[in-house]
């Protein structure tokens, strides 16, 4: 009886870590997919191109640019958000931390919804012109990111297996208990 038990807790193991996998993959996988959608609204326009050195003098409460966006997504864009630092719902000092420099990272990770992405995109003033040092730079950091985010992933999946064997073992402990008191 105890085989059968084991045998079956394995299997719901499996089944849940699948399906928290798949949940997790299909989620991020929307986010991609909408913010692409976004970005490709914007105008066709093309619009001037700044350079790093150009958008870090904008750090300001008076003049605030953020790059935003990466390869992925139709690649980085400026914007100017200085109209609409006090309009934010996280407040003016979230967006002043990284004021002038790439914003991307942070924009993403907060998980912004649909109707900000349309917001953002009207303070849309133009390309992130990269040279090859910067290039370098930003390849650099998306590396890191990137195993940064592998990394997480697999914590991710290491919580919901310790989450099963805990839910597992106190399900087995439970009928060891039933069976003592019959």
């Amino acid at each position: 009886f105890f085989f059968v038990l084991r045998v079956c807790l394995l299997r719901l193991f499996l089944v849940l870590a699948f399906w928290l996998f798949f949940i997790f993959h299909l989620c991020s996988c929307i986010i991609r997919t909408t913010y692409t959608q976004t970005e490709s609204t914007m105008s066709e326009e093309v619009k001037k191109e700044y350079t790093l050195g150009e958008i870090e003098k904008h750090n300001t409460a008076e003049d605030c640019w953020l790059i935003i966006g990466n390869a992925s997504n139709g690649g980085p864009k400026v914007y100017d958000v200085t109209k609409y630092l006090d309009d934010h719902p996280g407040g003016a000092e979230v967006m002043l931390d990284v004021g002038g420099q790439d914003a991307d990272e942070f924009f993403e990770d907060i998980g912004h919804s649909k109707e900000a992405r349309e917001e953002l995109a009207k303070y849309y003033i133009g390309e992130f012109k990269m040279d090859e040092a910067t290039k370098a730079k930003l390849a650099a950091q998306a590396a890191a990111k990137e195993k940064a985010a592998a990394s997480s992933s697999s914590s991710m999946i290491m919580v919901a297996i310790i989450a099963a064997v805990a839910i597992g073992v106190g399900y087995y402990q439970t009928q060891i208990a039933g069976k003592q008191d019959e």
